[in-house]
């Protein structure tokens, strides 16, 4: 019989493998290259090797859909792994990372935790119950204007060979908004989206395990979270998502639209 897990039972595989990375930051690392500029190190395996070893114990029988080694996508129960989300940073020796685990029970996110062991944050969000960062209930900024929101967005690994890669629709909302982060790490832009820390998100060229746990967070904490053209899966290609209050939300999307109306095909 499939065991269901609770957010106690996400919370502190995240909290292990959070660990490895702790122990290993800031220590010399075995890079290899899956791109030009898409990295991965020995940490980034060895926390994924101990979190589907973990859900294979815990969980027979759940499929899991991991950035290193793949697995299957859909089923009953379906886990979304980043044993390490933020790898450029954490070789290059920048405090910004995190581990992001997401569980979805027939094809609907129920479950997703973040952790930064850095800064020893984990956020937490149960679908229905709301979001929490160590214990603390979130809650979305309230900038209902592009000019009063600090925004944050990510580009994709090919932006040098393709033509959507983000920099025009950067360079625009620049323009409209109090400023725009690069921070590193998709799960923790979509957590500091819901803590309130930054009021907008967007970015393109992700995947499944990059948004799960994270986008549950947002949604939580009172975020609207879609895609780039509004649609609510964002678990199906083409991967994106934009993240904000509701009414911010319907402003960056009109802006994005209307930029990348204007963009000729890749």
């Amino acid at each position: 019989m499939d065991k269901h897990p609770h957010l106690d039972d996400l919370q502190e595989m995240a909290r292990l493998a959070g660990r490895i990375l702790a122990d290993g930051y800031e220590q010399q690392h075995t890079i290899a290259f899956k791109g030009e500029t898409d990295l991965v190190t020995e940490i980034d395996r060895r926390s994924e090797d101990f979190l589907l070893a973990e859900i294979s114990r815990r969980y027979p029988g759940h499929r899991v859909l991991a950035e290193e080694s793949g697995g299957g996508d859909g089923g009953t129960h379906q886990w979304y792994i980043d044993p390490l989300d933020g790898t450029v940073n954490y070789a290059h020796g920048v405090p910004f990372f995190s581990v992001s685990i997401g569980y979805a029970l027939a094809g609907q996110l129920t479950l997703g935790v973040v952790y930064d062991p850095l800064r020893d944050e984990m956020y937490a969000a149960g679908r229905g119950q709301g979001a929490w960062l160590n214990g603390r209930r979130l809650a979305v900024a309230a900038a209902a204007e592009l000019n009063q929101a600090l925004l944050v967005t990510g580009f994709p690994y090919n932006l040098r060979t393709s033509k959507r890669n983000n920099l025009r629709e950067f360079a625009g909302m620049i323009t409209l908004s109090r400023g725009v982060r690069r921070l590193g790490s998709a799960a923790l832009d979509l957590c500091y989206i819901a803590a309130g820390r930054l009021d907008g998100y967007w970015e393109i060229s992700l995947k499944p395990w990059d948004l799960a746990a994270g986008a549950l967070i947002a949604a939580e904490a009172g975020a609207r979270v879609t895609s780039l053209v509004g649609g609510e899966n964002l678990l199906t290609e083409p991967y994106s998502v934009l993240a904000a209050n509701p009414a911010l939300h319907t402003r960056m999307l009109a802006e994005l639209s209307r930029i990348s109306a204007t963009m000729e095909p890749d």
